[in-house]
């Protein structure tokens, strides 16, 4: 008996000591348990209980390790792998913070040196002018960005050629790492470790230039490779050919490139460039590549063509690639260009006169691009309906280069202009040779009996957002879009299907589905898949769908972008469309027009529009006095638009006018919404957007009153407001403010900016909006309940609840009021108001 009591405080011991074990002690195995062990892990890195338990079953050598033990192995092998990667994720950011503040610490010693050259310079103009006597102009400062003209003569003697280069080099480092040109912070582009790069542009020096700085994580060999392949990366670069290339000291190369580039408007010339482009390394390891222009008459291989181009000129600019420490390069990129601004019309040349857009076509896109293909190259990129990288890339290139073709409209390719007597506002081009594959491959190309034809034309916009107004025709296609032509643009599509716009009507139904391929590392650019639903009106196939899907490239709506051209470039494809699918591009390009600093041109100037002088409604907000303060809101943007059709040659004459028409209405549509989305409220929009409606500030007038009169205190809380004051702060109030009408199914008439933005709308599609489709099923259910209590005492009050944006986004408020707008006339209830306080997106 006592044995057996021994026996169990012994086992009863054991047990607790067991337990206690099993919970804290720590198991040594052996290297074959862990090698079994890290098997397992490699495909399951989180085994559940019955995986555990099979795997004791299934490995002897792990027979005497408790399931529990094991659970804990793999938590603890989980957490060393976590750790491991945080350590390597940290030890990598530590190097680009290493890097970038290297980087950034050489670009405060070379503004030093800047400040000290200017005391300098200060001091000598001091001591100049306190001189009496004739002093001769230093002109030093100014001998590094003057470029003397190299022949082309020079081409046939290489010692020439090598003379020049080395000169190039000096004059291209002095730019980038020294004070050669007078650089300046590009506004809108902060420095630091979490931005792209360190951005600057010239000040006051010949030509225009722009400077770039950046870590890229790619080594220097592979950057040279993709910079020195212009094509692939600058969207207006048409073609680069070298011609003469022999090599140089240091392992390098020098090469005779010409290169043309593609006109942004159809209202400009193209460029084209001779230069001289020298590669080689220096002494500390670093890799450059620069390039300055020779003078001479070379044409290029196509000397017939040359007429379209005139010859710009590339003064000392290039590539300063360092290799850094642990993988990884510092690039320094300068681009210095003379782009003959004399050879455009006066009111394009600020164009040509910026170097916020050479920093925004150029530089800062250079270096955008190499961090894309690092991102790529390491992974990073999210793919797209199963698309690689590389291949988005490509139909994005594809999308621009084909706009890019249509709108400079090349001899060369095969572009002849119909019908031009200089009085056409839209002009017509065609294309009988046009290879729509954009491949090397000829059988997958579509070969058609007329060709393309291409409508196009440009106009001066006032004081519209660039990036406001392509959102907004991405967002709302049925504002200026006709179905029927794009569902012809897409059957022409498909070999032997050509059909004239209106043989087959067909209603849209609205629906705009937009599936997103992918997008650039900053979001700069989008590409997307678009497909608009349709159902024939036909009465025998009135049940088939008739969908059209687009390819689309949409770029350039970030407002902050200083000097940021914004496009919108859409080609119909087949829904299951290969990677050489053909594309015939059509869309939109926005680019703003900035003014030189201390440019003060009379407004009345700025009011005269290009080749659509006629068609375009300029409001009274434009035409403002240059002493006006607000004269200086009256920023300008020139748009071009092209469309191209694919026809047949007995359909040419038919199409051409069908294009024509069609280009004219989508002006006219367009004109309408730059009037409605122009910052600032311009009183004749109210009644241009909303026929019956009273001027904007007369309905401002009515809100505020009636909200004064019902509620018993001022919406605006200031009774000294009138007129366009009264307009200004109904239209800046923080809550969102929207009317809608009284009829059976009331659709909204007004709204305020904030209203505009909780609804993510504009005033011309917020008439498309009806009062129920913004509440949902709670808010609707307020509403019907109190109706009948704003109708007989004139105002309600709404709980908090949520609503819809037309984006499809939730809002929520913390409370709405509703009241009657009179009209101060007759006293008869005009419309209904809304304000929603303390609102946000869920």
């Amino acid at each position: 008996m006592a044995m057996a009591v021994a026996h169990h405080r012994e086992s009863s011991s054991s047990g607790s000591i067991d337990k206690h074990l099993d919970s804290g002690k720590y198991v040594r195995y052996t290297a074959e348990q862990v090698e079994a062990l890290e098997r397992v892990y490699a495909e399951c890195p989180k085994p559940s209980s019955l995986r555990r338990q099979q795997l004791i079953r299934e490995c002897p050598i792990l027979s005497n390790i408790e399931p529990k033990q094991i659970k804990v192995w793999f938590q603890n092998r989980r957490c060393r792998e976590k750790q491991r990667k945080e350590a390597s994720r940290l030890q990598t950011v530590n190097r680009k913070l290493t890097a970038m503040n290297k980087l950034l610490m050489e670009e405060n010693d070379r503004l030093q040196k800047q400040v000290s050259q200017l005391v300098c310079e200060n001091g000598y103009m001091r001591q100049q002018l306190q001189t009496t006597s004739a002093a001769t102009t230093d002109a030093s400062c100014d001998s590094v960005v003057t470029t003397p003209q190299h022949s082309m003569r020079d081409a046939n003697n290489p010692a020439g050629l090598l003379s020049i280069a080395e000169e190039t080099l000096t004059e291209f480092l002095s730019k980038a790492t020294g004070t050669a040109v007078d650089w300046v912070q590009m506004p809108g582009m902060k420095p630091g470790p979490d931005s792209v790069g360190i951005f600057a542009i010239s000040q006051s020096c010949s030509g225009v230039a722009a400077r770039a700085c950046g870590l890229v994580s790619l080594e220097p060999t592979k950057i040279a490779e993709i910079l020195k392949d212009r094509p692939s990366w600058f969207r207006e670069c048409r073609s680069l050919e070298v011609f003469t290339m022999f090599p140089a000291g240091n392992g390098g190369t020098i090469e005779l490139v010409y290169t043309q580039t593609y006109a942004p408007t159809t209202l400009a010339p193209a460029r084209d460039f001779w230069t001289l482009r020298y590669t080689t390394s220096l002494e500390n390891g670093s890799l450059v590549v620069c390039e300055r222009s020779l003078s001479g008459s070379g044409s290029g291989p196509n000397a017939a063509a040359a007429a379209q181009f005139v010859r710009a000129e590339m003064l000392p600019s290039g590539y300063l690639i360092r290799p850094c420490e642990g993988g990884g390069s510092i690039i320094h990129i300068v681009d210095h260009l003379n782009l003959e601004a004399w050879s455009v019309p006066e009111v394009l040349r600020p164009l040509y006169e910026s170097s916020k857009v050479v920093a925004q076509k150029m530089t800062i896109a250079a270096l955008r691009y190499i961090r894309q293909i690092a991102q790529e190259t390491s992974g990073e990129v999210v793919y797209g309906l199963g698309r690689q990288p590389a291949v988005l890339r490509t139909f994005s290139q594809r999308l621009s280069r084909g706009f890019n073709d249509a709108v400079n409209g090349f001899n060369d390719d095969g572009w002849t202009v119909l019908n031009c007597d200089g009085a056409e506002d839209v002009i017509i081009a065609v294309n009988s040779t046009k290879n729509l594959s954009g491949t090397s491959n000829p059988a997958s190309s579509l070969t058609f009996l007329g060709g393309i034809l291409c409508a196009k034309a440009s106009m001066l916009l006032q004081n519209v957002p660039p990036a406001v107004l392509v959102r907004f025709l991405r967002e709302h296609r049925s504002e200026w879009a006709d179905f029927n032509v794009d569902a012809y643009a897409a059957a022409s599509l498909k070999a032997g299907s050509y059909a004239y716009p209106g043989m087959r009507p067909t209603r849209f139904t609205g629906s705009q589905i937009i599936m997103p391929l992918g997008h650039t590392i900053e979001h700069e650019e989008m590409l997307e898949v678009i497909r608009l639903e349709g159902h024939s009106l036909a009465q025998e196939d009135a049940f088939a769908s008739r969908d059209i899907h687009l390819l689309q490239i949409c770029s350039g709506i970030d407002e902050n972008a200083v000097g940021a051209c914004s496009e919108l470039i859409f080609a119909p494809i087949d829904e299951m469309f290969p990677d050489d699918a053909p594309l015939v591009p059509s869309g939109f390009r926005i680019i703003p027009l900035d003014s030189k600093p201390g440019d003060k041109k009379d407004a009345t100037t700025s009011n005269r529009t290009l080749d659509l002088t006629s068609g375009l409604e300029v409001g009274p907000a434009t035409t403002q006095g240059a002493g006006d303060a607000s004269s200086s809101q009256n920023t300008r943007s020139v748009l071009t638009i092209a469309f191209q059709f694919p026809f047949d040659s007995n359909l040419q004459d038919n199409v051409a006018v069908m294009a024509r028409q069609y280009v004219r209405s989508v002006i006219s549509s367009v004109q309408r919404v730059a009037m409605a989305i122009s910052p600032g409220m311009n009183p004749n929009v109210g009644s241009k957007l909303s026929p019956g409606s009273p001027e904007a500030l007369t309905l401002a007038h009515w809100i505020c009153q009636s909200y004064s009169y019902y509620l018993g205190s001022d919406l605006l809380r200031s009774d000294s407001l009138v007129g366009d004051s009264m307009l200004k702060s109904l239209w800046h109030h923080q809550d969102a403010i929207l009317c809608c009408s009284l009829k059976s199914l009331p659709v909204f008439i007004f709204a305020n900016q904030a209203g505009l933005d909780m609804l993510e709308t504009t005033l011309v599609a917020l008439q498309d909006i009806t009062l129920d489709k913004i509440f949902d099923e709670s808010g609707r259910k307020a509403l019907c309940a109190d109706f009948a209590k704003l109708m007989q005492q004139g105002y309600a009050y709404l709980p908090a609840g949520i609503c819809m944006s037309t984006m499809g986004r939730h809002v929520s408020y913390e409370q709405a009021i509703a009241w009657k707008v009179l009209a101060a006339e007759d006293n008869t209830v005009h419309c209904l108001a809304f304000s929603f306080i303390n609102w946000s997106f869920v």
